[in-house]
């Protein structure tokens, strides 16, 4: 099996425009290689993780990425598990690999090179694990220069370049705010420009296109985003160029000089538009009950074609070209899974109602021809959270599973934005519960199409997706034939009065402040999993944590499971499993994920079967 994901870089050369990356695992390894690919010549090795990895017990790259002029390839790689990341720089002509920054650096959209490709800027965490500070470093290496520090904990950071490498970009933001600063090409020391300032209840990104720069903002209440054009001199909000439509939330945009492209929801599903400079729009989407659209951000200017990735449960990723002049699609690259038939599994959409009335989909994937008379047994997975969606991404662990006789069902419950701003909102603070009663929900009315029956379901969730399953848990006892919650935030109401931790002064417009208002305190108090385990027939239970987790302590999990056991009558076992190399995430090799996989879905099946001994099944 190989995997294969491809971002076409930005470049300034007329050969470099024929240059193209991809990361692909090679049969038989764990961990990616990134390899260049030009037009004429062999492919050229980039890093090679495998061999970064070596010597260490943990190990995750991200933000890969080429310099304009092609010459320098970076990246940041955590070697400690604790997210806190070394840069690393590739000079592409010598062959030469030094480490730029030693530590201490923020990795997840935190570097970026200058349209000069002279300087690497850089995001810098705090002692706390905050993204605080920007630094602007030479590429051949000096002292770091620091540009801009931020003093408010409830704002993080991220850089990049615009499309068309005019500026360099650092974007404040926070649930309900954000602030962009720019630096301009033509000077890149001198000090970020606020294009607008901060204000309560508006979020925005910049960018350019079309001799303009471009916001996608939800600005006048545009609460599902619309895009406008923006002065480059004083920032005044001009023409809309893309219009607000309510329940068709915009993802993302990326300019090109033949087109802006924005990705879309239109009924939960993704779909790719193209604005051409004419006005005239062209959609692009894909006649499948479920799958997803990925656009990657780091794209080509002049290119004459937008690249995507495609998947879906039974399409494994492919990279797509989309013409941006005539829509053309063609495939360039794919990933293969060995012996994978994909004619031997059906991917279905359904609706369960909810307690209020609202319609929450479930994506489902399982074998063709499965019995719907109550006996199967449905994984049942959900997050609901931040506004993340839970996209129907191809999982070749889903599949190894529904081989076994389950349906691997996906919840999209609200708490997410898969149907929009609104869903999100409608799960969120005091409106929380419903992430619960959804999940809930959705778990009874599989049990009612005849995918399962109570007890044969098996919930599972990671983060707020623990916190997820832990809620519901509590809501429905008796209906969970096990619950799987890996790194859970199930300690509501005394994480979210630690004031000192990293995230907390983020996401309080999410959760509520325990300390500051009283009723966010009673509402936290009566949702949060550790506080509500009551004396009741509980289902088996496994948590993970990670030692070095600063997002959510390793003792949330272990509340939760001490309270479990003190709590239930029904005498199953709540299992901790903690990794001590690890933090929030664990190392990013297919080996780690797939022996971590194959240990839930064990726990799955065995708590499935102790329940149909119990029952006589």
């Amino acid at each position: 099996m190989s995997s294969c994901r491809s971002t076409p870089a930005r470049r300034t050369s007329a050969s470099a425009r024929c240059a193209t990356r991809s990361s692909a695992t090679p049969a038989g390894a764990t961990r990616p290689r990134h390899i260049r690919h030009r037009a004429a010549g062999a492919p050229e090795l980039l890093v090679d993780e495998a061999s970064r990895a070596a010597g260490h017990a943990y190990y995750r790259s991200t933000d890969h990425q080429p310099s304009p002029d092609n010459r320098y390839f970076a990246w940041a790689e955590d070697v400690i598990g604790n997210d806190r990341h070394r840069i690393v720089v590739r000079d592409t002509l010598t062959g030469a690999t030094r480490v730029l920054v030693d530590a201490d650096a923020y990795g997840y959209g935190g570097l970026v090179f200058s349209p000069s490709s002279r300087w690497l800027f850089w995001i810098w965490r705090d002692a706390r694990n905050r993204p605080t500070r920007l630094y602007r470093t030479p590429v051949i290496g000096g002292a770091a220069e620091l540009v801009y520090e931020e003093a408010d904990p409830a704002l993080f950071m991220a850089v990049k370049r615009t499309a068309m490498d005019g500026y360099v970009a650092l974007t404040l933001s926070g649930p309900d705010t954000a602030e962009v600063r720019l630096i301009a090409a033509a000077a890149e020391t001198s000090a970020p420009r606020v294009v607008w300032p901060r204000r309560a209840g508006v979020r925005y990104e910049i960018d350019e296109w079309n001799a303009t720069l471009v916001s996608l903002t939800d600005l006048d209440d545009a609460f599902d985003g619309k895009v406008v054009a923006v002065g480059r001199d004083d920032f005044r909000v001009g023409a809309t160029l893309m219009p607000h439509r309510p329940g068709h939330p915009i993802l993302s945009i990326v300019p090109f000089a033949g087109g802006l492209v924005r990705l879309e929801r239109a009924d939960g599903l993704h779909r790719l538009v193209v604005l051409r400079p004419d006005g005239r729009e062209h959609p692009v989407s894909f006649p499948e009950a479920a799958y997803a659209l990925d656009l990657p951000v780091a794209q080509d200017f002049r290119a004459d074609s937008v690249t995507i990735i495609h998947q879906s449960p039974i399409s494994p990723p492919r990279l797509i070209a989309v013409g941006l002049v005539d829509g053309r699609l063609s495939t360039h690259r794919e990933q293969r899974a060995s012996g994978f038939d994909p004619g031997a599994y059906v991917v279905e959409q359904v609706a369960a109602r909810a307690p209020d009335g609202a319609l929450v989909p479930i994506t489902l994937l399982s074998r063709r021809g499965a019995a719907r008379d109550g006996t199967g047994r449905v994984l049942l997975y959900g997050y609901g959270a931040y506004g993340v969606s839970s996209d129907p991404d191809f999982s070749i662990p889903a599949t190894v599973l529904v081989d076994r006789g389950w349906t691997y069902a996906i919840a999209h419950v609200r708490g997410g934005s898969e149907l929009g701003r609104r869903w999100f909102l409608e799960g969120r603070r005091f409106a929380k519960r419903n992430s619960f009663t959804d999940f809930v929900a959705c778990a009874q009315h599989l049990c009612r199409l005849g995918y399962a029956a109570p007890r044969r379901v098996v919930g599972f969730g990671l983060s707020a997706g623990g916190l997820l399953v832990g809620g519901a848990m509590n809501v429905a006892p008796t209906l969970w034939g096990g619950i799987i919650a890996k790194v859970p935030f199930v300690d509501m109401l005394n994480t979210m009065s630690d004031a000192s931790h990293p995230l907390v002064p983020l996401f309080r417009p999410d959760w509520g402040d325990p300390l500051a208002d009283p009723r966010a305190y009673d509402y936290l108090a009566t949702i949060s999993p550790y506080e509500n385990v009551t004396r009741d027939a509980y289902p088996p239970l496994l948590c993970t944590a990670g030692l070095k987790d600063d997002r959510v302590s390793y003792w949330e999990p272990a509340k939760l499971v001490a309270q479990v056991r003190s709590r239930s009558t029904a005498g199953d076992p709540a299992l901790l499993l903690t990794d001590l190399n690890a933090g929030h995430q664990g190392s990013a090799d297919l080996r780690s994920d797939y022996a971590e996989k194959a240990l839930f879905w064990a726990f799955a099946g065995r708590c499935v079967c102790s329940a149909e001994r119990r029952s006589g099944a």
